[in-house]
């Protein structure tokens, strides 16, 4: 798949100086006359897309891969990608792995050696060792939203934007900060490449906040259809917190009215809450009052914020809403595009669309414009690389029906304190980089 004819999308209302001063297409464009950047017949970057548009694991691919769609077409219409001289449209092209190590792999060889492309974003986790020595032989760049595939040797793969799972630590902070009454909590997640680290997040964070977890993690096959039972043995201890971990949306759903069949009256924390609005019908709004997640809705006006590096993201969340129903707004639906904005920015610095150019660009300084502030580039405590860019990042809620940013929290502040939880509860669950 690639991006449709961009007439017949609808472009965002707003005055042309007004848009070219704040888009994400300004970091690339600043400074030059729209003329200048008429397009060249051959000045067009292709960006490969690998990742999930089927399947179960499509909530955290298909929803990213349309917010491109927007980001190419503002970004397109504003002229494109400065690289030095010239500027280039962007083009993604899009390969469906369905959360296969084959298919991703497939995929892979096919971006690269037939379509040409110059950058991959991928999810990464189970797929990413698919991927991974085609990277290396290749010299390619890629993107993943899950920090935990870095090791020493993926030194062409970037986490610039999600840093799960250790962004996890900051809704556990903010909740203890909250309500310090709540002292007993359950944890429960799929048994795969998302669901381990984060477990260990969340162990780190409770056990850094005074929260007892009273009973081991329960790691449920990832096959797994009835949730009844998952629920009744987590609510047999009576906890005050009930952790739903990195869980798919398709187990935070079911898990959600299993809880509430079952008259869980506590807390409930979870990194994702996709598509929440559903979690709601099936429920009711005063269960689901208070639910913490770590993704806000774009129409926040906490985004507003000098600090936010994501270009006019309330315009961003009405389009997306308009494209495809604000119900199908979810955890990615922003960040692969935020990812773009950061190659963009790299290609711009360097001059060049070339992988190795762009990736020295990127981290050039130590430092990167992350969706939520200025961030560092992070990493080799605990993954054996600095290639994770960390900083803040926002603790959301639900009031009201709606997701609301309660405030943003530092990362890098809470590792500089508990950084040997962190590290104990990775290692005693086999996920550090050398035990991987």
């Amino acid at each position: 798949m690639t991006t449709s004819d961009d007439s017949k999308f609808a472009f965002p209302k707003m005055d042309r100086r007004e848009f070219l001063s704040t888009t994400a297409a300004m970091t690339v464009v600043a400074g030059v006359s729209m003329p200048q950047l008429a397009f060249g017949a051959d000045k067009v970057v292709k960006i490969g897309f690998l990742a999930p548009l089927t399947g179960d694991v499509a909530a955290w691919g298909k929803p990213g891969y349309d917010g491109c769609l927007i980001w190419a077409d503002w970004v397109n219409a504003a002229g494109g990608v400065k690289v030095g001289g010239d500027a280039y449209k962007v083009e993604f092209v899009a390969y469906d792995n369905e959360y296969d190590p084959a298919k991703a792999r497939a995929g892979a060889t096919k971006l690269i050696k037939e379509d040409g492309v110059k950058f991959v974003m991928m999810l990464g986790g189970d797929t990413w060792p698919g991927v991974e020595k085609i990277a290396a032989k290749e010299g390619m760049l890629f993107s993943t939203l899950l920090p935990s595939d870095l090791t020493p040797e993926t030194k062409t793969l970037l986490a610039p934007c999600e840093v799960h799972p250790i962004y996890n630590v900051t809704g556990v902070e903010w909740m203890a900060e909250q309500f310090p009454d709540l002292k007993k909590a359950v944890i429960c997640a799929q048994d795969d490449a998302l669901g381990k680290p984060s477990v260990a997040t969340y162990l780190a964070a409770f056990e850094a906040a005074g929260i007892d977890v009273v009973d081991d993690p329960l790691f449920f096959d990832p096959a797994t259809t009835d949730f009844a039972p998952v629920m009744t043995k987590l609510l047999a201890s009576k906890p005050d917190i009930l952790c739903l971990d990195t869980c798919y949306a398709d187990y935070v759903h079911p898990l959600c009215e299993q809880a509430f069949q079952q008259g869980f009256k506590g807390k409930i924390i979870s990194c994702t809450m996709d598509f929440y609005q559903k979690v709601i019908e099936k429920t009711s709004q005063e269960f689901m009052e208070g639910v913490i997640f770590q993704f806000p809705d774009f129409d926040d006006p906490a985004l507003n914020d000098a600090k936010v590096n994501f270009q006019k993201p309330n315009e961003f969340y009405a389009e997306y809403a308009k494209r495809y129903g604000e119900s199908e707004w979810g955890a990615v639906s922003w960040e692969y595009a935020s990812i773009m904005d950061l190659w963009a920015d790299g290609a711009s610095k360097a001059g060049s669309v070339e992988p190795g150019d762009v990736l020295e660009a990127m981290k050039a300084g130590g430092k990167g414009k992350h969706a939520f502030g200025t961030a560092d580039w992070w990493g080799t405590e605990l993954f054996g690389i600095d290639n994770a860019l960390v900083g803040d990042w926002p603790v959301v809620v639900i009031e009201g029906g709606k997701a609301k940013i309660k405030g943003f929290k530092s990362i890098p502040a809470w590792w500089a304190k508990h950084s040997d939880l962190m590290v104990k509860h990775f290692k005693a669950l086999g996920q550090m980089y050398n035990q991987r």
